[in-house]
Parts: C-alpha cells; structure tokens; sequence
C-alpha cells in the first residue's frame, strides 16, 4: 500500500538555474514537494537550451531535470516582480537560489528580509565558493569545483594532464544532494522551533568532503595524493583492466583474503602465499608488476568469460559499460533505472528517481514543462492577480 508522499504539503520556489540548487528541487520534487520553478520572462532558465536540443525546443536535460516542477515567469528585479514574489514567499517554505552572493540582497529580497515575511522560511544558497571567505564574489561551475576541491587533480594518468572526471556535473548534482539534505533538516528545525535558517553550500566543498583521508593523511603526514590513472592509492590490484575481445572490467581486490581468490581464478595460487604478494604493502611495493599479472590473465579472455571466472571465485569484478550497454543490461531493466515517460518531445528516457522507498516511493507526475505554463495559475491562487492584472503584467514585462 502506498502513502502519501512525505514531503506533500511542502512549498519551495526555485529560483535558480543551471543544475546545482535545482536539482535540490528536482529530489524534493519526486518526494511530494509542490516546486514551483521561477524563471526570467522570455528567456528562462538557460538549462532550457544547454544540451541537445529536443523537438519542443528546450533540451532533453531540461525534459529530465525539471521533472515535476511547475513553471512562472516573473523578473524578480522589478519592484512589481520583486512584490509578487514576496507574496509568493509569504506562502511558502522554501526558497532555492544560486546568484552570486549579495545579488538577492541587492534586489531586496535577502534571506534577512524575507525571514520579516516568513520567519518559517528555509533558504538554500548554493554559489561556487559558499556565501564567505575571500573568493566569495567569484563565479565558478562544476569544472572549476572540481579542480578547486582537488578531484581533477587526482583523474588522469600519472605525470599527465588532469582530466575531467567523467566529463560530468558532478559538482552540481552532489551539491543539489546536500542541499536537499540540508533542507530537511532546516525543515525539520523549523517546525520544531519556528525559525528557518540558511542552507550554504560551496560547489567545491560538496566534492571536497567526498575525499576519503585526503586531508587527515596530509594533515598528519605531509602526503600528497597524485594521479594514478585507473588504480587506487592504497589497494593493489584494484584497476581497470582490457578483456581480450576489447571490452574493460572493474576489479577490485580491497584485501589480502580477496587476492587469494584471485590468485585461485587465475591458478596462481602460490601467489597468495608469495611473500612478495601475500600482503597488501608487499603488492602496493609492486603495484606495476602485480598489475601487469592481473592484466595479462584479463587479457586472455573475452569480457563475458572474465566476469565469469571472477564470479566463480568471488572476486569483486564488473563491465565498464557506455549508456548503450546501460540500456541494455537486465539489472538496469529488473531495479528499473530508466523510466520511459510522455513529454512535449514525445516518448522519452529518464533516470529515475532515488531512492528507492518501500512505502513512499518517488513519483513522476511529468517532464519539463514549457516557459511560464503555470504563471497565470500560481499568481491567481497564491498572489490573487486578476486576469487584467496578469495582462497589464505582460505588457510590463514582468511575467
């Protein structure tokens, strides 16, 4: 039996853009929230065109991203912009953005004078180096996160350029995460005290906190953490390596009792008992040349054949896939990962939501909407604009 959504009754206005604080507004979004999405008159928000394009016009990360949000223009700059959206505040319990720090406040609408308004009010600022400290005015997106964090320059080969880790927002989508968290838990201060408070998230602390002992190690040690290509800095063999038909396989042996099956599936058993080998620090000691055994074994054989010997004596192994083998693999399709949902482009694929909840599972009610669909809805239930205030408000160029 399912029940209502926990976060149904929950009423957060979105007035960022891009990725980051949105897609707080996204995971509230597929959980109950009423997300009501406030983009600029005639342009929006630029995720509507960054991308590939789709057939309706706005691109297919917008049709995905923007899931169950509703959608209102109004230019928050203007005083009778600036006025309605404080009467939207008044009626709600969220406020997400990510300006630049100071940008809000300049328009008169600050977290200090909106909490006049709303003491209730819980707001999620989201910007590239958190609301102070000396690069607080600086902008920045998730490449630049990444880099700033030290991620990008742990990815890439050893001696080599940094690269991209996985050509990806990272930065972004981890900091809508932790942002949603923050959320709640705001939400849950709020009903128990009255007082909202702020939410701020840095894009590249999102990532630095990920780290694992990065910092304690360097801390206590001095020890800095370079590129290693596929490898991991305290576990050997725990690469990638190339199957004889081309393909490429994760393995991970994080112990010494997990070399031992290794050794066994690669019937080189006396390697477990090697002194050499036997012990993770004798393998780190010989990280190229245990990996060029590894490899070699891995080579020998075509993708399906490894992953099966690896199973067969449980060594943590699995397919490096591309989104086509994604599609593709029976795991995906049983948990369903991918939602085939309508939109104004057609029939289209998603990611579906997380996570997975017994009793109050997320729920897809429809992918982006169009530019201000909901504009006249909102302003006459929640403002009470008339249909003559609407019309001399689109004359103004205020929705």
């Amino acid at each position: 039996m399912l029940h209502e959504p926990p976060l149904a009754g929950i009423r957060v206005l979105d007035i960022a853009t891009f990725v980051a604080a949105p897609f707080c507004g996204t995971v509230l979004s597929d959980f109950g929230a009423e997300v009501i999405k406030i983009e600029r008159p005639g342009s929006g928000d630029p995720l509507r065109r960054f991308g590939t394009p789709s057939e309706c016009g706005d691109t297919y990360v917008w049709l995905s991203e923007a899931r169950n949000k509703k959608s209102v223009t109004l230019d928050l700059r203007s005083a009778q912009g600036a006025a309605l959206f404080r009467e939207l505040v008044r009626q709600s319990d969220v406020v997400l953005e990510n300006f630049r720090p100071g940008t809000l406040e300049k328009w008169g609408l600050g977290f200090e004078a909106l909490r006049e308004i709303n003491p209730k009010l819980v707001m999620l600022r989201i910007s590239a180096y958190g609301q102070d400290g000396p690069l607080r005015d600086k902008p920045g997106f998730a490449r630049i996160a990444h880099g700033f964090s030290g991620l990008a320059y742990l990815a890439g080969e050893a001696g080599r350029q940094p690269v991209m880790p996985g050509s990806t927002s990272l930065a972004d989508y981890i900091s809508g995460l932790w942002g949603a968290l923050g959320v709640l838990l705001a939400l849950r201060h709020a009903d128990a005290t009255g007082h909202g408070q702020v939410v701020d998230i840095g894009l590249y602390e999102s990532v630095f906190r990920l780290l694992d002992e990065m910092a304690t190690v360097f801390a206590k040690t001095g020890f800095v953490r370079e590129r290693l290509g596929a490898d991991t800095v305290n576990v050997v063999p725990h690469s990638h390596y190339q199957t004889a038909d081309g393909k490429w396989v994760a393995l991970a042996c994080s112990s010494d009792k997990m070399f031992e099956r290794l050794a066994q599936a690669m019937q080189r058993p006396e390697l477990a008992t090697d002194p050499r080998y036997a012990a993770m620090a004798g393998r780190l000691e010989r990280r190229e040349e245990v990996n060029g055994m590894v490899a070699d074994w891995i080579g020998s054989m075509p993708l399906e054949t490894a992953l099966a010997e690896c199973e067969r004596y449980d060594v943590p192994c699995g397919p490096i896939y591309s989104i086509a083998d994604i599609f593709a693999d029976p795991q995906y399709r049983a948990r369903g990962n991918i939602a085939e949902v309508s939109s104004r482009a057609g029939p289209i694929a998603v990611p579906s939501a997380m996570p997975k909840m017994s009793r109050t599972p997320p729920q897809f009610k429809h992918a982006g909407v169009a530019l201000g669909a909901h504009t006249d809805e909102i302003l006459t239930s929640l403002a009470g604009a008339t249909a003559a205030a609407l019309a001399a408000l689109r004359s103004d160029g205020v929705i």
